[in-house]
């Protein structure tokens, strides 16, 4: 139990993670000593992760609207119009330090978390996606961290009832002592059924819905705000504790009492709880707030003001409701098992009281809580990418055809099945695309319209060159969501980089954001939501930055789409798009020669609108019966991933030209699509493609249960599958250490 006595000196406000000066700018802001309720309402919401105090300077560079977007950054979700009355609601966010302490607790919550965030604004959680990255398979945790997040993304998800139907996972030594956990979630709502967090009207109540409030998760906010240290263990109790069942039974309320008009603003109470729900909704609605502590509903006996503003227990929501609604209000949640109170009221008074026992724990003005936080334009450090290496640099192997068994049998591009394997991936009934393609689809319940969702990021790349890996990231999600037939609507991000204090770090930061406002830009492809992780560092070594992102678009017609898998014996095998033979920065480069180097592979934005648009022509024509854009270990990956998802072989046509072939096999040159065609109609596509002045070729043909390449011993199809499939279940049936 916090003692709310206690003296506010220099150490409890350094363990409050506020520094001196911000200290005194509190003092200054007040007028006087805070209480210790306020002292700990202000840590929270002057903390990186609920004030982006270090990143927004830099957020606000990014495009958030487009003719598509209903609702960018600000509000609980993004928002974007699918026509007819249809829009999706999405965001993605992080559990990364919960994660690494807890990995189960904090995966979990993380999923609950972000389905709360697209719910409260009125939509029906469709799809949920994952982004992961573990240290090194040898690394003594990333076996338990593997088994926790896994079973944690599996068990609140497959609970609560909505597919997970996508997502990435990496191995990298830079996430050894700080894995990364990001969610994303998609739903569906009307557009005339949207719902804001804007508390507005006075005397108003204001309502608690969903679980009990007890001492989990209080200073997660600060905690997820701090670098680790050799001593993280001991924030295990920062971690929330999830409960999946009560999240179902929440959404279906919250629904249900939706569709009464009687909601005036609803919020998640997320990260910082009832402080950042009750601030943050007053100050959109320009009113104060009172708020009376004795009525929150408590799982623990005697809970303070601070434990109860701070807690961060999950499956809580707050509402402001119309008046003489509560009676009808609360027997909805009571149906559904809920806990349902009325904690307070809307004032004219601008300012947050809260009362505890009779006593006035707080009595602080809206707008200075919700909006007093520093914003810093902290010193940075531009990265200077490398020069580029010419292929000839890299070695070429024995075998191609072994390089490529090589690569596919490896923790970089092993098959993920025994992760998604453990989510429930056709719960709902409305999920076409599964796990394994370049996007996930899922359909527009009742409707012929689908959904496409998928996330990425390449971190090699930003890496070296965080302005050209972080347009690259944004383009891969085009181009993935383009592969299945989609048109691009908008994205979500999640900024995840080491401390900021750091010029060299912020640098990494900034560059990131400068070259996804350029591909956002080109691609009419906003950003409408997102969250940023910064001091993903221990004992003061960083990540390596990782601006995950998100894709949604949206597909006419479900029954114009396309997937990876062959199809059709006989079928052409074309690769449109410039190949130069780019190895730096490579898988292959690093399987072959140990190391990493070079410049990234360049992106040319207006070849991939053009390659783009063609593609998803060829789809929604029929011409294509089989699409695959090109990524990690390049051409020769991309085949036999194509080749691995329909069952069906491949003869390689031997490389002609002046690069050496191991480069044109494994380079990773971007903006490229795999298709596969019938001989009748491989003339015309690659004549197209000439008319757009777009490289194209015809690499091989699709047949038989082989992949065969003159000059080199075949390579059947089943040997490629054991050794794509083998690792990971290999590797995580091996005896844990921890």
């Amino acid at each position: 139990m916090q003692d709310t006595a206690a003296a506010i000196t220099p150490d409890v406000v350094a363990s409050h993670g506020l520094k001196p000066d911000e200290y005194q700018r509190l003092l200054e802001i007040l007028g006087r000593e805070p209480s210790f309720t306020e002292l700990g309402i202000f840590s929270v919401m002057w903390s990186e992760h609920c004030s982006y105090k270090s990143s927004r300077v830099w957020l606000k560079t990014l495009p958030t609207t487009g003719k598509q977007v209903i609702q960018g950054p600000g509000e609980n979700a993004g928002i974007v119009d699918l026509g007819d009355g249809d829009c999706a609601v999405f965001k993605m966010e992080s559990h990364n330090h919960p994660s690494y302490i807890e990995p189960y607790q904090g995966a979990a919550t993380g999923v609950g978390g972000i389905m709360r965030d697209v719910f409260t604004m009125g939509a029906r959680p469709v799809a949920n996606l994952n982004a992961l990255r573990f240290g090194a398979p040898e690394h003594h945790k990333t076996r338990h961290l593997v088994d926790g997040v896994v079973s944690g993304i599996g068990g609140y998800g497959n609970c609560v009832g909505v597919p997970t139907v996508g997502g990435e996972v990496n191995f990298d030594a830079g996430y050894n002592n700080n894995i990364l956990v990001n969610a994303m979630c998609v739903g569906l709502a009307r557009t005339d059924k949207i719902f804001y967090s804007a508390a507005k009207g006075v005397g108003l109540p204001v309502v608690y819905v969903g679980s009990k409030t007890g001492r989990d998760g209080i200073h997660g906010a600060t905690m997820a705000s701090a670098e680790f240290d050799d001593k993280s263990d001991e924030k295990r109790p920062t971690v929330q504790v999830g409960d999946p069942f009560t999240e179902k039974l929440l959404i279906e309320a919250c629904l249900e009492l939706m569709a009464m008009d009687v909601i005036i603003a609803i919020q998640d109470m997320g990260a910082a709880g009832l402080t950042s729900s009750t601030s943050e909704m007053a100050d959109k609605g320009e009113v104060g707030i009172e708020l009376n502590l004795d009525h929150v509903p408590q799982r623990e006996e005697g809970m303070t003001a601070y434990e109860m503003m701070l807690s961060e227990s999950q499956e809580r929501m707050l509402m402001i409701l119309k008046p003489g609604s509560e009676p009808k209000a609360e027997a909805i949640f009571v149906k559904w098992g809920l806990d349902f109170a009325v904690i307070g009221k809307t004032t004219d008074t601008g300012r947050m009281i809260i009362t505890h026992k009779g006593k006035v724990e707080a009595d602080l003005p809206v707008p200075v809580l919700a909006n007093s936080a520093p914003m810093y334009e902290r010193p940075w450090v531009a990265t200077v990418p490398p020069q580029p290496i010419l292929p000839e640099w890299v070695p070429a192997p024995n075998a191609v055809l072994g390089a490529l068994t090589s690569l596919m049998g490896s923790p970089a591009l092993c098959s993920r099945r025994w992760i998604w394997q453990q989510y429930d991936h056709m719960v709902m009934g409305d999920t076409i695309g599964r796990p394994g393609g370049d996007a996930a689809v899922v359909r527009i319940h009742g409707t012929i319209k689908g959904l496409a969702a998928t996330c990425d990021v390449t971190p090699r790349y930003v890496a070296a060159d965080p302005a050209m890996g972080t347009k690259q990231a944004v383009v891969e999600t085009w181009r993935n969501l383009i592969a299945v037939g989609a048109d691009p609507l908008a994205i979500t991000d999640n900024m995840n980089f080491a401390n900021p204090e750091r010029p060299e770090i912020m640098g990494q930061f900034v560059g990131s954001c400068q070259g996804m406002a350029e591909a956002c830009k080109a691609l009419d492809y906003p950003v409408v939501s997102g969250n940023v992780s910064l001091y993903n560092e221990t004992n003061g070594v960083g990540i390596p930055p990782t601006p995950a992102i998100g894709g949604v678009g949206l597909i006419p017609d479900t029954s114009k789409i396309a997937d990876i898998a062959l199809k059709r014996e006989g079928d052409l095998l074309l690769v449109i798009g410039d190949e130069r033979g780019w190895l730096g920065q490579s898988l292959y480069q690093q399987m072959v020669a140990g190391k990493l180097e070079g410049a990234p592979p360049p992106v040319d934005l207006q070849d991939e609108i053009k390659a783009g648009r063609l593609v998803r022509s060829l789809i929604r024509e029929g011409a294509v019966s089989a699409v695959h854009d090109l990524s990690d270990g390049g051409l020769l990956v991309g085949l036999a991933e194509m080749a691995l998802s329909g069952d069906m072989g491949i003869e390689l046509y031997p490389y002609t030209g002046k690069l050496p072939a191991h480069a044109i096999w494994f380079g990773e040159d971007q903006g490229r699509y795999i298709l596969s065609v019938t001989p009748q109609r491989a003339e015309e596509v690659l004549e197209r493609a000439r008319l757009l002045e777009l490289p194209a070729r015809i690499v091989g043909r699709a047949g038989g249960q082989s992949i065969t390449l003159k000059g080199e011993s075949e390579l059947a199809l089943a040997n490629l599958r054991s050794a794509h499939e083998a690792w990971l279940p290999g590797y995580m049936s091996a005896p844990h250490t921890n």
